[in-house]
């Protein structure tokens, strides 16, 4: 699938995504893993287990969409998604921002403030939902990401180390109880 026609697509698409992320890119995940499914695929949970990747990973976490772009079309796949992505952003926030310091501390620039915000919120948890309904299959998983979640919320330490720890958790009782 690396023919010409076959990248500019997967580049319309994730130049697309790069442009509605409006507060980070979990803003698209719901559209982009519907876009994996029906298009390329990739199933759900695939899709999760890519989104996994992507939070360890150094660096922003949506350096996912590199594995996604491998997966579809290898190694072009991959650095055509990386452009595509990554770059609309870049511009938008470069010229967005020298606009942004020229309007200054006016009622105008605070209203638009006060609008992309909830906004930004609204899609950051619907990227949210999406990856838990595909992630949260059992009980396992479940009491997992609470267990996370209050660790995450009720203590400094490091996320990393926690989610490497639930992570290993989950194996090991996904693997003695058959459950997931």
């Amino acid at each position: 699938m690396t023919n010409t026609a076959s990248l500019l697509g997967l580049a319309s698409s994730f130049a697309l995504f790069s442009i509605l992320a409006v507060g980070g890119g979990v803003a698209v995940l719901p559209e982009m893993q519907a876009l994996m499914a029906q298009r390329y695929g990739i199933s759900g949970e695939s899709f999760v287990h890519i989104y996994g990747i992507g939070q360890l990973a150094p660096g922003p976490n949506m350096l996912m969409v590199l594995a996604l772009g491998y997966r579809i079309a290898g190694f072009a796949g991959a650095l055509t998604v990386l452009v595509a992505f990554f770059t609309p952003a870049l511009l938008l926030s470069l010229i967005g921002g020298r606009i942004w310091d020229k309007v200054g501390e006016t009622p105008w620039r605070r209203a638009v403030q006060n609008a992309l915000e909830p906004v930004s919120l609204g899609l950051m948890i619907s990227g949210l939902y999406a990856i838990a309904r595909e992630a949260l299959n059992g009980p396992v998983s479940f009491g997992l990401c609470a267990l996370t979640f209050a660790l995450l919320v009720a203590t400094r330490i490091n996320p990393v180390l926690i989610m490497l720890g639930a992570s290993a958790t989950g194996v090991v009782l996904m693997k003695i109880s058959g459950l997931p």
